[in-house]
C-alpha cells in the first residue's frame, strides 16, 4: 500500500476516528473523509483531508475504506444498504470496519465483498481517545491473512499492537472478550474508589499505591484519575459500551454460555444511562454509587 498511489477513505471522524484519519494522512496518504456533520470535520479539512459529500462519492475514488461509526445498524446500512459501499466501490477495494459490531454482520460483509471481488476485514480497536490520539491503539482483525498483510502499513499508522485473530468475525469476537474484561474491571475500579473515599483516604495517594501493585490495570491508571478529578467526558461513550455489552451477551447466548459479571455491568451502565449520562465516558459508572 504505497502512500503515493493509495487513496484512503475514512467514514466516521468522531472522538477516535478523527485522530486515526489524521495519523494516516501524516503517513503520506491522500485521505478522503465523510461524516454525518461536516462542521465537526472542519479541523481535518483544514489539515488537508479531502471532504466527500456522500459515502458513495468516497467509495468511488478510494482504494481502501476505513469505517468507524456507532452501531451495527449503521454498519449494515453503510455497507449493505441501498447505494452502500459494496455497491458503490470498485472491484479490488479493501474495506476495514473498525466499529465494534456484530461478528455475524462482519461475516456477512466479508461474504458480500468477496462476491464482488473486494476485500473485507473486521478490525475493532481498544485504547479509547488516548490510544487514538497517540496512534497507540490495539487492533484486533478478522479476515484473510493476505488482506490483513496488505493493509498492515495503514493499520500501523493508527496502532501499536496489531494481530490477525482468525477468519471474518474473529476480530469482533476478540473485541467482545476485551469489553467483557473491561466491564467487570470498571466495576472494581469504581467500588475501590467509593470504598477509599468513604474510608476518608486521599484518592490520589490510593491510586499511586494500588495502580503499581497487582490490582493495576489500564482502567485504573487512565480512567480512575479522571474520576478523581470529576472529569467524566468521553474517551468512549457509555451508550456505545452498552451496545457492545448487548452484542457480547447475544453472542454468548448463541454459544449457550452465561456471563453474570457482564450482565451485572450492563444493568449498572443502563442505570446511569437512564439518568442522562449516555454521552459521558465509561468511567461515569462511578455515578451509580456516588
Amino acid at each position: 500500500m504505497n502512500p503515493q498511489s493509495t487513496k484512503i477513505g475514512f467514514i466516521g471522524t468522531g472522538v477516535m476516528g478523527g485522530s486515526m484519519a489524521s495519523h494516516v494522512q501524516q503517513g503520506g496518504y491522500e485521505v478522503h473523509i465523510y461524516t454525518r456533520t461536516k462542521e465537526k470535520a472542519l479541523p481535518l479539512i483544514e489539515q488537508g483531508l479531502i471532504w466527500q459529500e456522500t459515502p458513495s462519492d468516497l467509495a468511488r475514488v478510494c482504494d481502501v475504506i476505513v469505517t468507524m461509526v456507532g452501531y451495527p445498524s449503521d454498519v449494515e446500512e453503510l455497507y449493505l444498504g441501498p447505494s452502500g459501499l459494496i455497491d458503490s466501490a470498485r472491484s479490488g477495494t479493501y474495506f476495514i470496519d473498525m466499529t465494534t459490531s456484530s461478528p455475524a454482520l462482519a461475516r456477512r460483509i466479508y461474504d458480500a465483498a468477496n462476491a464482488r471481488g473486494m476485500h473485507a476485514l473486521d478490525a475493532p480497536v481498544s485504547g479509547g481517545d488516548i490510544g487514538a490520539r497517540n496512534a497507540a491503539l490495539t487492533i484486533m482483525a478478522g479476515g484473510d491473512r493476505e488482506d490483513y498483510e496488505a493493509v498492515l502499513p495503514i493499520l500501523s499508522r493508527m496502532g501499536k499492537q496489531m494481530l490477525l485473530q482468525g477468519a471474518a468475525g474473529a476480530g469482533q469476537h476478540t473485541k467482545m472478550a476485551n469489553q467483557i474484561a473491561i466491564a467487570s474491571t470498571m466495576i472494581g475500579v469504581c467500588e475501590a474508589l467509593i470504598y477509599a473515599k468513604n474510608a476518608g483516604l486521599d484518592l490520589d495517594n490510593v491510586l499511586q499505591s494500588i495502580s503499581a501493585g497487582s490490582a493495576g490495570s489500564w482502567s485504573l491508571s487512565n480512567l480512575a484519575p479522571r474520576i478523581v478529578a470529576g472529569n467524566f467526558e468521553p474517551g468512549f461513550y457509555v451508550k456505545h459500551f452498552i451496545k457492545d455489552m448487548g452484542i457480547a451477551l447475544d453472542a454468548a447466548a448463541e454459544m449457550d454460555i452465561e456471563l453474570p459479571g457482564l450482565a451485572l455491568a450492563r444493568e449498572l451502565y443502563q442505570r446511569i444511562a437512564d439518568t442522562g449520562l449516555g454521552d459521558k465516558g465509561t468511567h461515569a459508572l462511578y455515578k451509580a454509587w456516588d
